[in-house]
């Protein structure tokens, strides 16, 4: 399968789907394409350079497979990814997650099988990797970029929170989507005259929370970055409600937000590949917990809530404009680096600008909202202060 002349590029997506990871792998493609490059598709993210088997009448075809204009073009409009994804981390591959053809060399609870995919990398005549993802996915594309393989990375996250970047793939659909749906939801919170309690993405970053709230999709935020105390929280939503003729108030709450003195809130103690336990039901806590103190500011009467988890509503669908634009440029400029022999890189948008940076930003630091610049946090909103001079999408990179 290599060819040589110039080469041979696989491109994989790894972690949760967004919009805009079709339109990243379209715009690589018919570029590398043109330029003479063959292009493989990696599926399942990294899953599919552990699982393939080194052997020359294998059937690969759920591991990778040869991409064209015609399947990049019919796939480019839509949302999600059509190589399909996963969290898989081959440096921590869990014994039931181990290839059947390697479980006797593959012993351990957890095991590292970087060896079989610079292996499998070499198998299918890989001379380039752009892998798409978030944090935990390219911080095993620095992996392989210290393994010898020429790697340029392209950051996608609803969160945000790729380090070096103001802008990753999937935000503008996400904030998008939240505003909507927020909107939307008003209609029942306004008939009832309840609180509205909305739960939204946002692990260790609160960008998903802060950006619709400085829009006006919701009343108050609360975020991983300050713990809040839930009765400030009650006050001021019923100080909101008290003042919307339509007695009402909404808060978005980030699946990361914390209760002061306490931790997050998980589904459960199963831990993905990148040892994240699965978040949920913070939403949950603060809608019954509000109740709790609602009357103490509504003449001791209590009130209701509406309580809604947004969650892969808000990451489905076709990408907006910007999650179409965005991955087009994107996808340009990790072959320009290609062309021009530069490796160890992660494209980004900075100040307005496009450009790259080297891709060990990802495990040397954090992107979170910068509290003290951005969040007021007596008040539980974003602070609206000079937007003179800063980015698109306000919080930069440089807030973290």
């Amino acid at each position: 399968m290599n060819t040589k002349k110039p080469g041979t590029i696989g491109i994989l997506t790894g972690g949760g789907d967004v919009p805009g990871l079709n339109p990243a792998i379209r715009a690589v493609t018919i570029r590398a394409l043109r330029e003479g490059y063959k292009v493989i598709g990696i599926r399942r993210g990294w899953a599919g350079l552990v699982d393939t088997i080194r052997e020359k009448d294998a059937d690969n075809s759920n591991n990778f497979q040869v991409l064209t204009e015609d399947i990049v073009n019919k796939a480019g409009r839509t949302g999600g990814t059509f190589l399909h994804t996963s969290r898989t981390n081959p440096a921590k591959v869990k014994q039931d997650r181990i290839p059947e053809h390697l479980r006797d060399k593959y012993k351990e609870a957890v095991n590292d099988v970087t060896e079989e995919v610079v292996k499998n990398i070499d198998f299918i005549g890989l001379d380039y990797l752009i892998p798409i993802g978030g944090d935990d996915t390219l911080s095993y594309g620095v992996r392989m970029y210290q393994e010898g393989m020429k790697v340029v990375a392209i950051p996608k996250t609803m969160d945000n929170d790729v380090p070096g970047t103001d802008y990753c793939i999937g935000f503008s659909t996400c904030v998008t989507r939240t505003i909507e749906l927020a909107n939307s939801l008003r209609t029942v919170a306004g008939s009832h005259e309840r609180m509205m309690v909305l739960e939204v993405f946002g692990r260790y970053a609160g960008f998903t929370a802060m950006l619709p709230t400085m829009a006006g999709a919701s009343h108050r935020c609360v975020i991983p970055e300050f713990k809040f105390n839930i009765e400030r929280l009650a006050e001021l939503l019923m100080l909101d409600r008290r003042y919307n003729p339509s007695h009402y108030s909404v808060v978005l709450v980030s699946e990361g937000a914390m209760f002061e003195g306490g931790e997050m809130v998980f589904q459960d103690m199963t831990t993905d590949a990148f040892g994240h336990a699965k978040l949920g039901g913070i939403g949950d806590l603060v809608s019954e917990r509000l109740k709790d103190f609602t009357a103490k500011y509504n003449n001791g009467r209590s009130v209701d809530t509406v309580n809604q988890k947004l969650g892969y509503l808000v990451r489905c669908g076709d990408p907006d404009a910007i999650d179409s634009i965005v991955p087009m440029a994107y996808g340009n400029l990790a072959l320009d680096l290609i062309i021009k022999k530069l490796h160890g890189r992660l494209v980004v948008l900075k100040n307005g600008r496009y450009d790259n940076i080297p891709i060990d930003i990802v495990t040397s630091t954090k992107k979170t909202v910068n509290v003290d610049r951005f969040y007021n946090t007596d008040r539980l909103r974003p602070k609206f202060e000079s937007f003179e001079m800063t980015p698109l999408f306000i919080m930069t990179s440089d807030s973290a």
